[in-house]
């Protein structure tokens, strides 16, 4: 388990306050499935069948809305580089992090989420930020 707190502390790390609008809706169905990815890094009988379906639901919840949003006027390619940001996140999570979570790789789990993953998420929540102005 140690070696999960950097990961634990990375996932649940500071979030952005909430702005009023479209992208702080977004943020906040970003926020659930964070939280849904972590209760699978916690809890090891939570890595079953189940919550799998939950974390990939989730995060398509979030692709779902984000497909149905415009950018805002003047800021279409800050638009465009949310999108292309949460994709490529969710495609890494999809196909690296919550594969090394399942098989126990706790160290590269969390080289994953301290790294590129966390940049990511960090970007996306700047830019749903400055979107919902």
């Amino acid at each position: 388990m140690p070696l999960l707190l950097p990961v634990i502390t990375l996932l649940l790390g500071a979030t952005l306050p909430l702005a009023a609008g479209e992208f702080a809706v977004l943020k906040g169905e970003v926020e659930v499935a964070r939280k849904e990815l972590v209760t699978m890094v916690l809890y090891r009988a939570k890595r079953d069948e189940a919550q799998q379906k939950v974390v990939k639901d989730t995060a398509n919840a979030v692709s779902a809305h984000l497909a149905k949003l415009k950018a805002p006027a003047g800021r279409s390619a800050q638009f465009k580089e949310l999108k292309e940001t949460w994709e490529a996140f969710k495609l890494t999570r999809e196909t690296e992090l919550v594969p090394a979570i399942l098989a126990g790789e706790k160290e590269k789990a969390e080289k994953i989420a301290a790294g590129i993953q966390k940049v990511r998420l960090e970007k996306c929540y700047a830019l749903m930020l400055e979107l919902d102005k």
